[in-house]
C-alpha cells in the first residue's frame, strides 16, 4: 500500500529481490533453468525472467532482481541434455529433475499456478525461498 500512495516516482523502493536456492541436485551434468511466472495463463510457458546455471553441487542459488509487489510462481528444470525441455519417458514420467515454488507438485503435470504462489507484498525488500528438486 505505501508504494501505491507514494507514487511512481519512488517505485524501485517498491521492488523485491527474490533469491531462489535449489537444492537436492543430482549430478554436475547439464544446466539448472529457473523461471519466474507472473500469471496462471503463462505459468510453464511463458516465464516473465529467467536464470541458467551450472550445477556444481547439491545447491545452487539465482537471484531475480527488481521484481514489483504481486503474485509469481517458479519452476525449475534440470535440463541435463541442455535441450531447454522436460524430457519424459513413455509413460509421460519426467526424466530430468523439476521443481516448484512451496515445494509443490501436480497430480498428473505440474502443479497450478495458485499451489505454486509466492506473494511479494509491498515494501518487503529481500525475500529468499527454497525449492527441493525432484527426480522421478
Amino acid at each position: 500500500m505505501l508504494c501505491a500512495i507514494i507514487g511512481l516516482s519512488a517505485s524501485a523502493m517498491c521492488q523485491t529481490n527474490l533469491q531462489v536456492t535449489v537444492t537436492n541436485i543430482k549430478g554436475n551434468k547439464g544446466d539448472i533453468i529457473v523461471g519466474i511466472f507472473d500469471s496462471d495463463e503463462d505459468f510453464m510457458k511463458k516465464p516473465i525472467e529467467g536464470k541458467m546455471a551450472k550445477p556444481s553441487g547439491d545447491s545452487i542459488t539465482v537471484t531475480f532482481e527488481n521484481l514489483k509487489p504481486g503474485k509469481y510462481a517458479v519452476s525449475v528444470l534440470h535440463d541435463y541434455n541442455n535441450n531447454k525441455d522436460m524430457d519424459r519417458n513413455k509413460l509421460g514420467i519426467p526424466k530430468e529433475g523439476f521443481g516448484f515454488s512451496n515445494n509443490v507438485i501436480g497430480a498428473m503435470g505440474p502443479p497450478s499456478f495458485e499451489r505454486a504462489l509466492i506473494d511479494l507484498t509491498p515494501g518487503l525488500k529481500d525475500l529468499g525461498i527454497g525449492i527441493k528438486m525432484k527426480y522421478m
